[in-house]
């Protein structure tokens, strides 16, 4: 892990420019929140390829899909709370039914709207994303994997959601071998317990599973970046060997990544589980660290979860 931070969003805004030459059939449409999401570089760039829909979702996942018919590769962006509730119907009926390569951005994903509240929180994306019948859903671990992941939906035949933050994190994987659609990155090796982990508390689980070697605890880390396909083989293959499962997400505890690994270790490797997430609630408005810390998203609280887990206590 390396000491530099940067924000997803900032580096989705690079991207999309970096790919714009490549991908001339790309297209990007924007919910009137340009300089936030930082599309706006790309509108200034290249105008004849960038429209602001207003504030409108559900207008703008509409014309993504009308797009998407005229062969082009349309990016949807906007608040991930925003897409994933108010897009909701079009985003199933029209992106998904027709199986259409539309990207879907969501944009200050988790508690990352920190101040602005339950109302802007989107805890939740992940649950509706993954329901949906045909949609491939991506939670980048950092600013690396974003950009690798928006190539890999620029490729795919059928709609992606990228679930993206707003805050600097550390970037983790520059170097790396690149993200794989479906794949698990096996970030450490061990016996004692298996953490699967997506997204931003990537870095929290690093640090973590660090702690623990020093206590004599050795983790198998998993970093699920694909939550959907996901990557069934690897989990199981963990589970078997550690018996015991702790997931880590920024977003509710039901539909989320623990939800996903539930689901498939119990057709393939049953096992004693944690989950750490939002517990079945709304968060509040104030400093995103501070409510990841409150939430229990944190190393110290991952370290502590693992700790009893390993010692054989479920909850």
């Amino acid at each position: 892990m390396t000491a530099t931070s940067v924000a997803m969003r900032d580096a989705f805004g690079e991207a999309l420019l970096a790919l714009a030459t490549d991908h001339p059939e790309m297209v990007v449409l924007d919910a009137d929140v340009a300089t936030s999401t930082r599309t706006a570089a790309f509108g200034i760039a290249y105008p004849d390829r960038f429209f602001n829909m207003g504030v409108a979702e559900a207008n703008m996942t509409d014309v993504a899909a009308g797009l998407a018919t005229c062969g082009l590769r349309p990016i949807a962006s906007t608040f991930a709370i925003f897409l994933d509730l108010k897009a909701t119907d079009q985003i199933r009926n029209i992106i998904c039914y027709n199986n259409l390569p539309v990207i879907l951005a969501g944009n200050y994903a988790g508690l990352s709207d920190s101040y602005d509240g339950a109302s802007h929180q989107s805890i939740l994306d992940l649950a509706v994303m993954r329901a949906m019948p045909n949609m491939a859903v991506i939670v980048p671990g950092d600013a690396v994997e974003m950009r690798q992941a928006l190539e890999l939906a620029l490729r795919r035949d059928g709609p992606t959601y990228i679930r993206l933050c707003r805050n600097p994190t550390p970037v983790l994987f520059a170097g790396a071998e690149p993200l794989q659609l479906g794949k698990i990155r096996k970030l450490r090796d061990g016996r004692h317990l298996t953490i699967a982990v997506c997204g931003v508390p990537t870095f929290m689980a690093i640090e973590a599973a660090s702690r623990l070697a020093a206590l004599g605890v050795s983790v198998d880390l998993l970093e699920v970046s694909t939550i959907k396909p996901i990557d069934a083989e690897a989990l199981a293959a963990s589970a078997r060997k550690t018996r015991k499962v702790l997931t880590v997400e920024e977003h509710t505890i039901q539909g989320g990544l623990g939800s996903a690994v539930a689901e498939t270790l119990a057709r393939r490797a049953p096992a004693l589980m944690r989950m750490i997430g939002i517990q079945d609630t709304f968060a509040e408005s104030g400093d995103w660290a501070g409510l990841m810390r409150k939430h229990g998203i944190s190393a110290e609280h991952i370290e502590a979860e693992a700790m009893a887990l390993a010692a054989g206590e479920s909850r």
